[in-house]
């Protein structure tokens, strides 16, 4: 059960985004994602969602991290905006949450630390279709995505059809492109220039481009993935 409606509108976020930087996870609007949140810092992050906005950026760790993961390593500029679904806190007073990605998300300037977790300021980055585009080509490259990502599913027919219901439902060609980044093993340069890319009909074709040559059983994220349209 959610603990809150999850419709989100741009004017509901208020340009600055508290982060939940992680080091291998790249999330993507339209799905989501389980994170189990123990860390002091990030535990008043969350806190402090839930009593505002429920918003949260989920945000990826720089290369050489390590170095000063305890302070402020630097971030790559791409996150997902999140609107927190359900949190439950556990007897040991950590939290398990369930996050929906919302919006791509620019993180501009870090503020100076005055919370215990890090703050940016950051843009929403909202997509596109090109405007030069011809009648079709929506359809065309759709056709071509679920092509390509049923060759590199496992040949399970119980995700066919799911897959198929998931585009019964008039999902546009952002969204699927989105589920399926989310849900294929990719690397996490893929991942983020994906999650980078704005037009929608370039970032279909990225995709694309990653998922060539791929072996068909090469996924190993369970499908479909949990997934909403908003």
């Amino acid at each position: 059960m959610f603990d809150e409606p999850l419709a989100f509108s741009p004017d509901q976020f208020p340009g600055f985004a508290r982060v939940f930087p992680l080091p291998n996870l790249v999330m993507f609007p339209h799905v989501m994602q389980a994170v189990h949140i123990f860390e002091p810092r990030y535990l008043a992050l969350l806190e402090e969602a839930v009593e505002d906005d429920r918003l949260i950026a989920l945000g990826v760790h720089a290369a050489g991290w390590q170095k000063d993961y305890e302070g402020r390593p630097p971030l790559r500029p791409t996150a997902c905006l999140c609107r927190v679904a359900t949190h439950q806190r556990t007897p040991e007073g950590t939290y398990n949450v369930l996050l929906l990605g919302v919006r791509r998300l620019h993180l501009v300037t870090e503020l100076p630390p005055s919370r215990p977790f890090r703050v940016f300021e950051a843009e929403i980055m909202e997509e596109h279709e090109p405007e030069e585009a011809t009648p079709g080509t929506a359809t065309e490259l759709q056709q071509k995505l679920l092509a390509a990502f049923k060759r590199a599913m496992p040949k399970m027919p119980s995700a066919y059809d799911q897959l198929d219901q998931l585009l019964g439902s008039q999902i546009t060609l952002g969204m699927l492109a989105d589920i399926v980044s989310y849900t294929l093993d990719l690397d996490v340069e893929w991942k983020l220039r994906l999650l980078s890319e704005c037009n929608v009909f370039r970032r279909a074709e990225v995709l694309l481009e990653a998922m060539a040559g791929r072996p068909a059983a090469g996924q190993r994220r369970p499908f479909p993935p949990h997934f909403s349209i908003n």
